[in-house]
């Protein structure tokens, strides 16, 4: 248990885990007097942690709006909440409980600032984000990489780059057989008369 409570820890970037914390407290902080009004912060409390559970785990699914807004959305609506039980709580609960409202806002308006709305996650056991990654919602990520020039390019075999001077012109000519003459020009033969002059024509 320990140890899978710390691969989720680890897969988490810091605002998920800013987020998760804040909504751990925010449970703790409805210890006491209660109303259907705290039952709802705990619902919003345990859908953030979902989420994010979701997330570490490499779920694919997308939220409207991405992920931050929601969780943003989430300490919105915890704040409201804790200001209608305002006055019907000890005052230093109620101040906590903001205070875990603005941690859950705070890490909802970092995570949609570093991750656009439509962002995905990919399948567990690949890299989500960026390179050093685990798998899952990926650590200080912005948004899933695009793929290297090397990544598409299958390795080369080790003897590939062994490079070869170019044949040279005496290299692609082979020599005539020893017993092939070059035949002569027709104005070497002895048999053909010389022509210099062509004969003039008699009228």
């Amino acid at each position: 248990m320990a140890t899978a409570v710390r691969n989720i820890w680890r897969a988490l970037s810091p605002e998920q885990r800013v987020a998760g914390v804040g909504a751990v407290l925010l449970i703790v902080s409805t210890f006491g007097p209660f109303s259907f009004v705290e039952g709802a912060e705990i619902l919003v409390a345990l859908a953030i942690l979902l989420l994010i559970f979701r997330r570490a785990q490499g779920r694919r699914f997308h939220l409207p709006f991405g992920d931050g807004t929601i969780i943003a959305l989430g300490g919105v609506w915890c704040t409201l909440l804790v200001l209608v039980r305002l006055f019907n709580r000890p005052f230093a609960q109620a101040v906590f409980a903001l205070g875990c409202c603005a941690l859950i806002f705070a890490a909802g308006v970092r995570e949609r600032t570093k991750r656009p709305a439509d962002d995905m996650p990919s399948t567990r056991g690949e890299p989500t984000w960026l390179d050093d990654d685990p798998p899952g919602f990926g650590r200080g990520a912005s948004r899933r990489r695009p793929p290297r020039e090397e990544d598409l390019t299958a390795p080369l075999p080790s003897n590939h780059g062994v490079t070869r001077p170019l044949p040279r012109d005496e290299d692609l000519t082979e020599p005539l057989p020893g017993d092939q003459r070059t035949l002569p020009l027709p104005t070497e033969r002895p048999d053909l008369p010389d022509v210099d002059e062509p004969p003039e024509l008699k009228l």
